[in-house]
């Protein structure tokens, strides 16, 4: 079977499998997409057993429905968006099992400008703020910031408005300046 170069190629083989040869398509499917899909729900959930479990979960429910499946945008897109709301699902399950006084969160200013140079201990602050943000919002961010989505391909992937992509990017920002504002205005005075 000849490599697939593009995209486009492989929305195109998929779409020729998924009529003719259900087993390659789901072979396919799951070559080109298990692990991309795995990265951005291990983003969500934070747990690799749990992301596992969930795309596992996405692909059975891909497999039970290929006979009737219809794609309306692109098998990735499709993907995406059903790896998403099982990530956010899972997440707002857990959410609601945790107690808001056991939740952890980072108090600022604990920390002094010199520590905070550190480069392990600036990704740890950047880990601790995206830890902050809401499911969505949070995956909004690492959708653009680290899977160089544009806003257009997210708002496809989730299913939503360009605007509330745009929406919830803003707010995802907002909240990062927030939590690492200490930080940064630590930073700034020491170089100063």
């Amino acid at each position: 079977m000849p490599e697939v170069d593009t995209l486009d190629a492989l929305e195109i083989r998929l779409a020729e499998l998924q009529r003719t040869n259900g087993e390659a398509f789901m072979e396919a499917l799951f070559k080109g997409y298990y692990r991309p899909l795995g990265n951005v729900i291990f983003r969500v959930v934070r747990d690799r057993a749990v992301a596992e479990d969930l795309m596992q979960d996405v692909f059975l429910r891909v497999w039970n429905n290929r006979d009737t499946l219809t794609i309306g945008t692109t098998y990735k897109a499709y993907l995406y968006r059903a790896a998403m709301n099982a990530a956010l699902r899972h997440a707002e399950r857990s959410k609601r099992q945790v107690a808001w006084d056991e939740a952890s969160v980072p108090e600022p200013g604990a920390d002094t400008t010199a520590e905070r140079l550190d480069g392990l201990e600036a990704e740890q602050l950047v880990a601790e703020a995206l830890d902050t943000l809401p499911p969505q919002c949070r995956a909004v961010f690492l959708m653009s910031r680290q899977e160089g989505l544009s806003y257009q391909q997210i708002a496809e992937a989730l299913d939503v408005a360009p605007k509330t992509v745009e929406n919830q990017m803003g707010k995802a920002l907002r909240l990062m300046r927030q939590q690492l504002s200490g930080f940064f205005s630590g930073l700034s005075s020491w170089l100063l």
